[in-house]
């Protein structure tokens, strides 16, 4: 903690200094993330329980699972299922378990919870639901669990894929 007055370049009195003045964001919270082929997608920050990122020796196999499953995993005493996400949207590639640390996003409603591992953790952004737009060129694999997407890049033909973690939890795909 600064107790110095002079810190903040004054006397030691209030002074307004718009310089010093943070925006608020506009939006809500997202994190983005990438899976194997790239395509970049985010998740609404409140429904993420936590991000990890751990050794696959720590996925535990399960024999005879859904081939979407990479195993489970204990979430501070927890044993949660961790689906290769990807996988789960109907991606050719599966995730490369051959590396040193997974990123493993772990998603929850009420009481279910579920990791989804992931390629790449991209970051957190404050985005706004607003500039949400229908997906047009979206696979039906993906369709059910996608709430629309943001254009980064128009030239680029890139976008933001925004995911409805709530559809992905209560999936008939988890049954087999």
């Amino acid at each position: 903690m600064v107790t110095k007055p002079d810190f903040l370049g004054g006397s030691g009195q209030d002074h307004f200094r718009p310089e010093l003045q943070v925006e608020s964001p506009e939006g809500e919270l997202y994190l983005r993330f990438y899976i194997p082929s790239r395509q970049e997608f985010a998740l609404l920050a409140t429904g993420i329980r936590e991000v990890i990122e751990l050794s696959p020796d720590k996925i535990t196999p399960i024999p005879n699972a859904s081939p979407l499953l990479l195993g489970t995993l204990n979430l501070r005493g927890r044993v949660i299922w961790v689906a290769d996400l990807g996988q789960f949207l109907g991606e050719a590639t599966p995730l490369n378990t051959d590396r040193a640390e997974i990123p493993v996003i772990a998603i929850e409603e009420q009481d279910t919870i579920v990791g989804l591992a992931v390629e790449e953790i991209g970051g957190m952004d404050w985005l706004d639901i607003q500039h949400l737009m229908a997906s047009k060129t979206m696979p039906n694999t993906i369709t059910p669990f996608l709430r629309g997407e943001w254009i980064v890049d128009a030239k680029k033909n890139q976008c933001l894929r925004l995911l409805d973690q709530t559809a992905i939890l209560r999936s008939v795909r988890w049954t087999g």
